[in-house]
């Protein structure tokens, strides 16, 4: 038999029928049959016929049965619950990454007054301690002149002292020193 020779599938089924529609059609003697037309590629084109049920959970074709109808609703209960408890748990999930990131935040900005305060204390310090800096530089400029004045006084000054030499004028102020002890 070649596929393009191929017109229907039969299948013999039991006293109740099947609660599946679609490409079955049940004849009326109980066989039902799932239709093909001629193929023009024999490996992929099936005829499905127009008027296809769509599959409605709700549908009393579907289960008659109450247990079932229980069960289903049982089942989308629990599948509600736990979508419901995902929920709070990722809500309270959120809320606690929130808390922390505040917290981080915070814990931050004391930092950063912190830091600010100790750059204030330091930047006075410099300013400090650079002033003293300057007003040794001048004390010392100062003192610089001083002894340049004085050697040079001392250098104008003639020598005609009873000392003869410096070396006596230390050994005078030697023994002054003694005396006083």
């Amino acid at each position: 038999m070649q596929p393009s020779e191929v017109s229907g599938l039969h299948y013999i089924v039991a006293s109740n029928p099947s609660p599946y529609p679609g490409h079955f059609s049940i004849t009326e003697s109980n066989t039902p049959t799932f239709q093909l037309n001629g193929f023009s590629n024999p490996l992929c084109n099936f005829y499905i016929p127009s008027q296809v049920p769509e599959f409605n959970p709700q549908s009393s074709c579907v289960s008659n049965n109450s247990t079932s109808d229980e069960a289903e609703e049982q089942q989308l209960s629990l599948i509600n619950e736990r979508k419901q408890r995902r929920m709070i748990s990722n809500r309270e999930s959120a809320r606690r990454s929130r808390m922390r990131k505040q917290r981080h935040l915070d814990e931050l900005w004391s930092q950063v007054v912190w830091l600010r305060n100790e750059n204030h204390q330091l930047i006075d310090k410099l300013n400090h301690v650079s002033e003293c800096h300057d007003r040794v530089l001048q004390e010392n400029v100062q003192l610089k002149e001083e002894a340049s004045e004085l050697r040079q006084m001392l250098s104008d000054m003639p020598l005609s002292s009873p000392y003869s030499t410096l070396r006596d004028l230390e050994d005078i102020s030697l023994k002054h020193d003694f005396s006083e002890n």
